[in-house]
């Protein structure tokens, strides 16, 4: 889709959040990595879909901290959305400290990590990926796909 202004990436984040409502937890975590330069609107979408899932929290980047964690309503199908920023990061083992492989064996929590490039080796072989492109000062396409 191609994203002009914020109504657009709310819309994208309602669609993404309808889908994964459909289809209910697995086995793990539901991890959904967020591929894009910088200001590309990856934070920007973790609001809108933080704000869909009923967080009132402020949400904004843990660039600085790495990780965010917000309890959702019993309501949801996820009990925790954790945002994970991992621009600052050589390589995954950087997360064990973290808590990663305890955080991706709940199926309850639903993982959004931005940066995942940079942890690619311990991301699961299998999760949903966010392309995020500058198409232009305000255009933006947003693209869903399987990695």
């Amino acid at each position: 889709m191609t994203a002009t202004h914020l109504d657009h990436t709310k819309a994208f984040a309602a669609h993404v959040i309808r889908e994964l409502a459909s289809c209910g937890p697995g086995k793990q975590a539901t991890v959904i990595g967020l591929y894009g330069e910088l200001g590309a609107g990856k934070t920007t979408f973790t609001k809108e879909a933080a704000l869909l899932l009923g967080v009132r929290r402020t949400v904004s980047s843990p660039t600085f901290v790495l990780e965010r964690i917000y309890t959702l309503s019993p309501k949801y199908t996820f009990s925790k959305l954790i945002h994970i920023d991992a621009y600052r990061l050589k390589d995954g083992t950087e997360l064990a400290h973290l808590g990663w492989a305890e955080l991706l064996a709940d199926p309850k929590n639903l993982i959004f990590i931005e940066w995942p490039e940079k942890v690619m080796d311990v991301m699961p072989v299998r999760h949903i990926g966010i392309f995020f492109t500058h198409k232009g000062e305000n255009e933006r396409t947003i693209e869903l796909r399987r990695v």
